[in-house]
């Protein structure tokens, strides 16, 4: 036993012995974990279900006939209609919003850049409750989606609007107007909710908080699809996301057009993270985190870097849904609860880490 752990150890050696954690071997390995994450995300929750049978019943239904079915029928439907769609929304956004961290950190040059302390999540909130309490869905299921990105782009431009305007180039000063941005259009959003019919504003407290609950497999393809695209435009312009980390003098002479490529970045980020926003409300801090942990892993190229963030968010997420739907069973904590407490915390370390 000893020493298969040790032949599994040398895998994430160099030459001269030290870890080397970008191995090919190491994204297997944390591809692995996820996959193991998911099936105790769906075996796991008030009802608990044997891992053996969850693994039948998802093969079963992706080629029929491969088992007898001797599982109850309730568990089929808890599996296969309930937790796997949300298992899966867990992972599109958690590694969509680390994604959006990784490039926002690096186009800004600001370790504290992410999307919920910019207020491009609250911009998309803005607009999915616009759509729910007051617009009614007038382009059918896209309403949503779509008034959420556009919220999301219009928190995008007032941040970087106020930020030239005040002058503030710094990292810290950055945040702090994508923290009061963030502040006002929340405001604004409480005003739709006080103005909206108050039967359905219970619904929109999804939004305020973050949640799962509502993941269905018709729902999936949207978030899917636009994680998969912008997830190829982040990792096709990686060279030049690591250009711009030299600074724009630096980017310019390498032949970055530095403006426009910045500008691009924010409108795909704001894509991505308002369509994750329109379908799981407000969860903040993944976008803060993950890039962090995946730079101490795997060093600072971005290559590297956002597939490892991507798999890292949706680990972390996976799991603060588990706490969510656990500790408290069968009552459910908002998600948005679980990574805000731990992402306040991991803020506060980052602050003292760098003495800002």
């Amino acid at each position: 036993m000893r020493n298969n752990v040790m032949e599994v150890a040398d895998k994430f050696k160099d030459v001269n012995g030290r870890l080397l954690f970008g191995s090919r071997s190491f994204y297997i390995l944390v591809a692995a974990l996820l996959l193991l994450s998911m099936a105790m995300s769906v075996s796991l929750g008030a009802t608990h279900i044997p891992f053996e049978n969850v693994w039948k019943i998802i093969i079963n239904k992706l080629i029929p006939g491969s088992f007898v079915p001797n599982w109850p029928l309730g568990q089929e439907l808890v599996v296969w209609d309930i937790r796997l769609p949300r298992s899966l929304l867990a992972c599109f956004t958690g590694a969509g919003l680390a994604l959006v961290g990784v490039v926002l950190q690096s186009v800004t040059r600001n370790p504290l850049a992410d999307p919920h302390l910019l207020g491009i999540s609250s911009g998309g909130a803005f607009g999915a409750i616009l759509a729910l309490l007051h617009t009614g869905y007038f382009l059918g299921p896209l309403t949503v989606p779509i008034l959420a990105f556009a919220g999301a782009c219009l928190a995008t431009i007032l941040v970087l609007g106020l930020a030239h305007l005040a002058g503030a180039d710094s990292a810290s000063r950055l945040v702090l107007v994508g923290v009061a941005v963030s502040f006002v259009i929340m405001s604004l959003a409480n005003l739709l909710i006080f103005f909206g019919d108050p039967r359905a504003t219970h619904s929109v407290v999804f939004w305020m908080l973050g949640g799962l609950g509502l993941a269905q497999w018709n729902h999936l393809i949207y978030p899917s699809v636009v994680l998969c695209c912008c997830a190829v435009y982040f990792l096709c312009h990686s060279s030049q996301l690591n250009g711009l980390l030299s600074g724009d003098e630096t980017a310019t002479t390498l032949g970055i057009p530095v403006t426009r490529f910045r500008l691009m970045i924010f409108v795909v980020g704001a894509l991505l993270t308002g369509v994750m926003v329109a379908y799981t409300g407000m969860i903040g801090f993944v976008g803060l985190m993950m890039p962090h942990i995946a730079r101490g892993l795997v060093g600072g190229d971005n290559r590297k870097v956002l597939p490892l963030a991507a798999l890292l968010g949706s680990l972390f997420l996976l799991w603060a849904d588990i706490t969510a739907r656990t500790v408290m069973a069968p009552e459910e904590i908002p998600i948005g609860i679980v990574t805000g407490l731990i992402g306040g915390l991991f803020f506060l370390w980052l602050l003292q880490r760098r003495r800002l």
